[in-house]
């Protein structure tokens, strides 16, 4: 994919691209954020599939206990140019409770499976409820390309 500086794309074809991007790339960083001890963020190995992204982290992690209290999240891919940020409420489901699909997936995606692993492990949905999409300044005006969980035409 050629990105050229100032070449702003329509809404259609940024959705594509994203979509094209949640279902080939890796790593999201996760924001959460704890009434009393303010805001965290970590890198996770994330699949998505079709309509949410499950990723998955220890049971007893900072993610995990930010989420449980205040399930409010905001997902971003990792390069600062080609931005994709993603808001949504998570939804946490132990490793012994996560849908099979979405474990199946997770497992076939990155070659390991949290549910063999001796600690608890927690995998975490997000349906986005909001997604905005930019590359550069040129493309700020009308970055958000879903508004309430619904793309924008």
């Amino acid at each position: 994919m050629k990105i050229m500086e100032g070449a702003r794309r329509r809404t259609a074809e940024r959705r594509s691209e994203t979509l094209q991007r949640l279902a080939t790339e890796r790593d999201v960083w996760v924001s959460t954020a704890h009434p009393d001890h303010g805001p965290h963020q970590v890198p996770l190995w994330f699949v998505w599939d079709g309509r949410a992204m499950w990723m998955c982290t220890g049971a007893a992690s900072a993610t995990v206990r930010n989420l449980r209290t205040e399930p409010r999240v905001r997902l971003s891919l990792p390069d600062t140019f080609d931005v994709v940020l993603l808001e949504g409420e998570a939804e946490c489901f132990p490793d012994e409770e996560v849908p099979n699909e979405a474990a199946e997936a997770f497992t076939g995606k990155f070659g390991w499976d949290p549910r063999t692993e001796d600690g608890p492990f927690v995998y975490v949905r997000v349906t986005p409820s909001t997604v905005r999409a930019w590359r550069g300044e040129p493309e700020l005006r009308g970055r958000v390309i879903m508004r309430d969980g619904t793309w924008v035409e």
